[in-house]
């Protein structure tokens, strides 16, 4: 699409389609604050705080990603029928809500986080999630790889703001780190309902304005199945695999960092705070670089070099005491555990279309779910009271690397004709 087409679909399908991706970006950093929970978890297992077990400061951080398919395959079915705004505002507002409750528990109250945090703010999290992703497909049909993963880039972000944050406010009282939710309840707030409040999609499909044009847009890239037809392809659970691998990969040197970084590099506890923060740089970073990647070499090559980086990264660094190369371990772990996010949806798209990517890209949130469960599960009882971290981080690379058979045999399905109707608009 060339600069005047681009500037025509501005202001002639609903809305500037740069702003709408600033404001899709604001609202993923506002979920994204997720992936700083390593900070929450070793505050509350301190013996000055709650004293709880490392496998049980776990748990909620394994509810919320469970409850994220749940809430994205909801979220993305709505989305497709009513539009991107009402779910993107409802969730949030689930989502927010569900930190700020957390904030009321304590030692004897483990339930209070779970549900808060764990349950609802889980839910929430994944409506908001998948709304910018099916949305800005729509928009970005020229470069659907590289949007859909500076989109989500900001959720890979969004720990970058709150780890530091969330480490102030729990040192204002560090017997109860709960109460550092209120606060960053109260923003996340803020900041979705902004974000939210621009977001449409466009009222003309980007795809027409770009075949109208003479644009070299994929023409396989708007295959349109149906949610129900792309899971009766093989394609749907090879995909839906190989993000389950990824996410199982990554998500357990997330679940540890601080504690990691700590007992095997020697951090100290601000130095492995802050040392979840820059990484949140790489998880955010990842998402955009591998998306890029992904539309000049191709999706499952991108899937492959994902999954073996992060294999090798895992079985090195048990056995790093330099922090700096321990950092840099960790980095490469979180590029390329960002890069799955920000490579899949284009894929999706690619495979299925971009008309039901709330509901198919949706409902193949439950690798990111299962990986999210079964990754930090696997490695906390690997690594135990003992702080096994050969056995846990070797148990987990090997699984990595096995798993880059998936994208070996993963071919694209056949393209299927369709007639198009125009999307909802708001």
């Amino acid at each position: 699409m060339s600069s005047k087409d681009a500037q025509q679909a501005d202001t002639t399908t609903g809305g500037n389609r740069w702003v709408i991706l600033v404001a899709a970006v604001l609202v993923q950093l506002a979920i994204g604050a997720v992936y700083a929970w390593s900070v929450f978890a070793k505050a509350i297992q301190s013996p000055d705080a709650f004293g709880w077990s490392k496998s049980l400061a776990a748990v909620p951080f394994e509810v919320v990603i469970g409850m994220i398919f749940l809430g994205s395959f909801i979220g993305g079915r709505i989305q497709d029928r009513r539009g991107p705004r009402v779910v993107a505002l409802t969730g949030g507002v689930i989502y927010s809500v569900g930190v700020m409750i957390a904030s009321f528990a304590d030692k004897d109250h483990f339930w209070i986080l779970l549900v808060g945090y764990g349950i609802l703010g889980g839910f929430g999290l994944g409506m908001v999630y998948i709304v910018p992703i099916a949305m800005l497909q729509k928009w970005f049909p020229d470069k659907p790889g590289l949007i859909t993963g500076i989109a989500v880039a900001g959720f890979g972000f969004g720990a970058l703001i709150t780890s530091p944050l969330g480490q102030r406010l729990i040192a204002n009282d560090p017997s109860m780190p709960t109460k550092a939710f209120l606060p960053l309840g109260i923003g996340y707030l803020v900041a979705i309902v902004l974000g939210a409040s621009f977001f449409r999609n466009p009222a003309v499909p980007l795809a027409d304005t770009t075949a109208a044009s003479g644009s070299k847009a994929d023409p396989k890239a708007d295959a349109d199945y149906t949610t129900e037809e792309a899971l009766r392809t093989p394609q749907w659970y090879l995909l839906t695999g190989i993000l389950t691998l990824s996410v199982t990969a990554g998500i357990s040197l997330i679940a540890v960092a601080a504690g990691s970084a700590t007992d095997v590099a020697g951090f100290s506890a601000t130095g492995a705070a802050s040392l979840v923060g820059v990484l949140a740089v790489f998880n955010g970073g990842g998402r955009i670089l591998w998306g890029w990647v992904s539309d000049r070499i191709g999706k499952m090559p991108a899937f492959m070099g994902i999954l073996g980086i992060q294999g090798v990264c895992l079985l090195l660094i048990p056995h790093i005491s330099s922090t700096v190369i321990f950092a840099i371990l960790a980095a490469l772990i979180y590029t390329c555990y960002g890069g799955a996010f920000g490579t899949m949806p284009s894929t999706a798209g690619r495979f299925f279309g971009v008309r039901n990517a709330g509901g198919i890209y949706g409902l193949m949130l439950i690798g990111w779910s299962l990986g999210g469960i079964f990754g930090p599960l696997i490695i906390a009882a690997l690594i135990g009271e003992e702080k096994a971290y050969t056995l846990g981080f070797t148990v987990i690379g090997i699984i990595a690397l096995v798993g880059m058979v998936l994208p070996l045999i993963t071919k694209r399905p056949a393209p299927k004709q369709h007639s198009r109707t125009d999307p909802v608009a708001s």
